[in-house]
């Protein structure tokens, strides 16, 4: 198994691609410190598909577990009806974000129950789960055991208040509800007992050679997400408990376990699978997930936050090894730090502190929040969201460099070209400069990408506009134009041959505005149709008429929204 690992460290352009994100929990609406890995997803996803690469893009609504239960019965209400109302919301909010994925579904899919059970039953078969008898906190008062998000108490490891019976916001680490110091019920706030219960757990100590080697060989791995893996492989592996006293999730498919159901972190990770599946089912292709999750040349990767990352590193991958079915592991595990919002700590559902989905469309654009939000993805530390960093990210990068560079180039094409794009003449330094950054820029943002350095990559696109700003001040057409016109024609085939560029450089990131600039530039076809080289090539025609400039951004007032939010929010 973990040769297969070996083999797939060898190119970012080799066979086939699942791209996964990080299943939201629908106990209410994702705020955008979720969002974001939707988004990241998104990103890649149509960058690969620019390249040419066959790819599969899968994740959906992480509907059950206690925090859906706890939230339906404060609403007094059943589970299933409150993912139902999110599950809908998030998919309408998907639509309005422009976010593509080939199947968003849930873990109500009879497919995934399915999946989930029979693969389980055979890591049981294979003799990976074993059953034991364990000392949970139990609710006299509610008369119930109170697994995971039932419970609150101390964490032990960080000492922080608060902390829940499946893991402490405060250190990020996963925790047993047992663990807990001074316990209580999450419902009515009693100090809980132990009780005596029969559990079913996967025995994750057995595949501690694997994982290591696993990890070892996976050399792109970000730092975050190597360093937290082998922080718990230094502790030692311990068996995860597979199952849980509660209602709402995936009944437990072993002998005896009737009653209970699937702890949620253990069926989710599942749901890649499943949802690959499902998809082939959709589409008729019941073969499809075979050809991507039983390729040793695919590229598995995963857009998570930094809290996710043990299941995914070592989990995740100790499941499908166990199973002995050749599952490809993840290739990639491209897990952000956090975002903060205003000094106040971490984007948080269960402490209301960000700004949610639903929020961000009644005061900005989607696509002014995926450009701010790629531009501020917390890669490789924490990100402190501001109104202020969100005022000068539009105002001063996409308004003023992208959106200046874009409208003055064409207004010039229309004004004085009588919207043709002129032809080229004798060509300055200056001229072959922009030439060759035009040539470089697929390889260079590309690079990025393949780093999963998404952020950087959206600079280097930002950058490139910059350097026509740069070039059309320094060569200034609006004089040439009465002085020496062949020069003048010159400068604005080159800063439309740019345009074009970045038009293909853009469409990952922000889409809907890359189809503004096609059809603005009048090309025949869409954006999403280009190649990625494309980019980099001299390919507007002398002569091609354009279609009618009009500026793709506006300022905005950060100030006066984050007046406007609050008032929404409170």
């Amino acid at each position: 198994m973990v040769k297969v690992c070996r083999e797939k460290i060898r190119g970012i352009n080799m066979g086939r691609w699942i791209v996964n994100a990080a299943w939201p929990y629908v106990n209410s609406v994702p705020h955008l410190g979720t969002f974001i890995h939707l988004l990241s997803a998104d990103v890649f996803t149509r960058y690969l598909r620019l390249k040419g690469e066959e790819v599969i893009a899968v994740t959906g609504s992480d509907e059950h577990g206690t925090p859906i239960e706890v939230a339906a019965l404060k609403q007094g209400i059943e589970p299933k009806k409150l993912t139902n109302r999110y599950h809908s919301q998030i998919l309408d909010l998907l639509e309005k974000y422009s976010i593509q994925f080939d199947n968003y579904t849930r873990t109500e899919s009879p497919t995934h129950i399915e999946f989930t059970q029979s693969f389980y039953l055979r890591l049981y078969e294979k003799g990976h789960v074993f059953k034991q008898e364990v000392e949970l906190p139990h609710c006299e008062k509610c008369n119930r055991f109170l697994p995971d998000r039932f419970v609150e108490g101390t964490c032990p490891y960080c000492l922080s208040e608060g902390a829940r019976g499946d893991q402490c916001e405060n250190c990020g680490r996963v925790l047993d509800p047992a663990e807990l110091m001074n316990p209580r019920c999450a419902f009515c706030n009693s100090t809980s007992t132990i009780k005596s219960s029969t559990h079913w757990f996967f025995d994750l100590p057995k595949f501690e050679k694997e994982i290591t080697e696993y990890l070892n060989l996976n050399r792109q791995f970000p730092d975050n997400a190597r360093n937290f893996s082998l922080r718990w492989l230094k502790e030692g592996l311990k068996p995860r408990a597979l199952t849980r006293d509660n209602k709402w999730g995936v009944p437990s498919p072993f002998p005896g376990s009737e009653g209970k159901t699937i702890y949620v972190w253990m069926e989710a990770v599942l749901g890649y699978v499943s949802a690959s599946i499902e998809l082939g089912e959709r589409r008729n292709e019941p073969d499809l997930w075979k050809k991507y999750w039983l390729n040793k040349d695919t590229k598995n990767v995963h857009f998570i936050g930094k809290d996710n990352i043990p299941f995914h590193t070592i989990i995740l991958p100790a499941l499908l090894i166990g199973s002995g079915e050749g599952y490809v592991l993840p290739w990639q595990v491209s897990s952000t730090e956090f975002i903060l919002y205003e000094g106040q700590g971490k984007f948080s559902k269960s402490r209301k502190v960000g700004v949610w989905m639903d929020e961000a469309l009644r005061i900005a654009e989607p696509e002014y929040w995926r450009y701010v939000l790629i531009s501020i993805r917390p890669e490789a530390k924490d990100a402190n969201f501001t109104w202020r960093e969100f005022e000068r990210h539009i105002n001063s990068e996409l308004n003023d460099i992208l959106g200046n560079f874009i409208h003055r180039t064409l207004t010039f094409v229309k004004s004085s070209f009588s919207s043709c794009i002129p032809p080229v003449s004798d060509l300055s330094s200056a001229d072959q400069e922009l030439i060759e950054k035009i040539k470089k820029a697929p390889s260079n943002v590309g690079r990025l990408m393949e780093e999963f350095k998404l952020r950087d990559a959206l600079a280097a696109v930002v950058e490139l506009a910059r350097s026509g700003n740069e070039y059309l001040s320094e060569k200034e057409p609006w004089h040439l134009i009465r002085e020496n016109k062949q020069e003048a024609a010159t400068v604005i085939n080159l800063c439309s041959q740019l345009v074009r560029s970045l038009a293909i450089l853009l469409y990952p990131f922000m889409p809907q505005t890359a189809g503004a600039i096609w059809r603005e530039l009048a090309i025949k076809g869409h954006v999403e149709e280009q190649r990625w080289d494309d980019a980099g090539r001299i390919l507007l025609e002398t002569e091609h008429q354009i279609g009618q400039p009009r500026p793709l951004f506006h300022k905005v007032d950060g100030k006066q929204i984050e007046e406007e939010w609050k008032s929404n929010t409170t």
